[in-house]
């Protein structure tokens, strides 16, 4: 498995908070269907978390068909936990929280609760029902569970030969087959289209005439579909560390890559000069570089059996999500260098989030983004080409391990049409760090070019999910949700 759960630990924090009463009730609405007409819409079946995190909340769960095209076969489940606003009187709506792909809302609610939220959350929590929602294959929801590894050992996402790509497309295609016999039709069911549809269901069975979107990273992808699909559903929207897919997929992994190695060369000198870094005053990528090589050469143990000796690769792909957080996640990454130098790579693989599954990440990647590649002389061309622009990670980022992990896939990509303006969407927040190893800062330019109105406002700094770390950014955020209002088109925080 991948270190891709690390960056989701903090990306919900921002955005949720503690308990508060609520009444046990079923609720039940309206919704449309696709073409416009209305239905009797799903009902949600609450009651009283017996969770001791979720103490005081309510937890729930709809059904909703696992086929959009044939609403009355199978069927799968949702999800839910809603925290109702503080000041009811004053209620603004539902806000409704979603994570990045795989991840699961519900769980970084309960992280959230651990740390004590809302203590800065202002009107956000005081004004707004929160509610949180697996998205289809996800955590509580009814889940995608494979047997196999996404990547078993001895599999490469960088073949060096035909040999080697054959059998990385053999582990893909088995990979896949595995999954679809454990999960049936679901497996090639969530894309972003049918993860959208399965809000609107939750919105009419919530009985909201619109929603509140507080979406980070692929779920600004996925609010960008469901305005889309249902125009004039969504209030407001802010998105955090929004993806750029407008552009064809080679030029997205460029440039993905080349974010990500300068938030490495950005961490290296901090760790050199810093006293939060275990390699203080060493030449931090050339130590990176050695320990890579030799990993390669010679798989590090992780310091149990949990997790099989790491090559160089496996470290290259560990990275990215471990420069997300300068102030939290950059202090781990040296420590696991150092560590990983002296024996014990285990620092690579560890993960105290645990709300993201490698799995339910991988399948829905493989719907969402065509292939570029189709032959090992196209990927061994964008490893040449990622090697240049990223000379330390090697390009071993999430949208190139999307691409070389659905090789051979065996459902058909069906990807969301981007880049024109969608109507009936509300003016978005478009929160975008400076510097960030995940997104580009001109995405948030890419994706407000999308979405009428909006406004991209800048954080300086190298961090993901914003409402956490900064008050400017929480005020202007509180700001548009109680009012609506923007602010002007080229703010950039640096608090």
């Amino acid at each position: 498995m991948t270190n891709n759960r690390r960056a989701r630990r903090w990306t919900a924090v921002g955005a949720v908070a503690a308990v508060a009463a609520v009444a046990t009730t079923a609720v039940s609405a309206i919704a449309y269907t696709e073409g416009g007409d209305l239905r009797p819409a799903a009902t949600i079946d609450w009651h009283a978390c017996t969770d001791s995190d979720f103490r005081q909340m309510q937890c729930g769960s709809i059904r909703v068909p696992v086929d959009w095209s044939h609403p009355d076969a199978e069927r799968i489940s949702l999800a839910l936990v809603r925290r109702p606003a503080d000041d009811q009187a004053h209620r603004k709506g539902t806000l409704l929280l979603n994570d990045g792909a795989g991840g699961s809302s519900i769980e970084q609610l309960r992280l959230a609760m651990h740390i004590g939220m809302p203590k800065f959350a202002g009107d956000m929590t005081a004004k707004f029902d929160l509610v949180a929602v697996d998205p289809r294959g996800v955590g509580h929801s009814t889940p995608i569970r494979c047997g196999e590894a996404a990547k078993p050992a001895g599999v490469s996402h960088f073949p060096h030969d035909q040999a080697a790509y054959d059998a990385l497309i053999a582990a893909n295609r088995s990979f896949a087959e595995d999954c679809r016999r454990r999960n049936g039709a679901l497996v090639a069911k969530v894309d972003l289209t049918s993860t959208a549809r399965d809000f609107e269901a939750v919105r009419g069975a919530l009985g909201e005439e619109q929603l509140n979107w507080y979406g980070i990273h692929y779920s600004a992808l996925l609010g960008r579909t469901y305005a889309a699909l249902n125009p004039g559903r969504l209030r407001t929207m802010v998105l955090d560390t929004v993806l750029d897919d407008t552009g064809d997929p080679l030029s997205r992994v460029t440039q993905e890559a080349t974010t990500a190695e300068t938030a490495f060369d950005r961490f290296a000198a901090w760790c050199t000069g810093s006293k939060e870094c275990a390699l203080q005053g060493h030449d931090v990528a050339a130590e990176y570089d050695a320990l890579v090589a030799r990993a390669d050469r010679e798989p590090i143990p992780t310091g149990g059996s949990a997790h099989t000796p790491l090559t160089g690769e496996d470290i290259r792909e560990a990275t990215q999500d471990l420069l997300t957080l300068s102030g939290l996640a950059w202090p781990e990454l040296g420590t696991a260098i150092a560590k990983a130098r002296a024996g014990d790579a285990g620092g690579f693989t560890h993960d105290p989030d645990d709300t993201l599954d490698a799995v339910q990440v991988q399948v829905p990647a493989c719907l969402d983004n065509p292939n570029p590649v189709h032959t090992f002389a196209d990927l061994s061309r964008l490893e040449a080409d990622l090697s240049r622009v990223s000379p330390h990670l090697g390009g071993a980022v999430r949208s190139y391990q999307a691409i070389a992990g659905c090789l051979g896939w065996p459902d058909p990509a069906e990807p969301v049409k981007a880049g024109a303006a969608v109507q009936g969407a509300p003016p978005a927040l478009i929160l975008q760090s400076t510097h960030q190893a995940l997104a580009p800062f001109q995405a948030g330019a890419a994706m407000a070019g999308q979405l009428p109105g909006s406004v991209v406002l800048g954080r300086e700094g190298d961090d993901y999910s914003m409402f956490l770390l900064s008050r400017c950014v929480q005020e202007a955020t509180n700001r548009y949700l109680t009012t609506l209002a923007l602010p002007a088109a080229g703010t950039t925080c640096t608090d």
